[in-house]
């Protein structure tokens, strides 16, 4: 092996470990991303009407 073939092998490997890398990271991303949302969806107002109407004193 040459080394300009043992350069292109390094900088596919580490392509692939970057590449890897960035995967995992999405995937916790979007499954906390995920959990917010449930998070949310499952909050309630403390009042049922609260934001509903908006008083204007005049």
């Amino acid at each position: 092996m040459n080394i300009n073939q043992l350069h292109q092998a390094i900088n596919l490997s580490l392509q692939k470990q970057v590449q890897d890398a960035a995967a995992t990271q999405a995937a916790v991303m979007l499954q906390d991303f995920a959990q917010t949302q449930s998070n949310i969806r499952a909050a309630e107002a403390p009042h049922p009407t609260l934001g509903k109407t908006i008083d204007i004193l005049t």
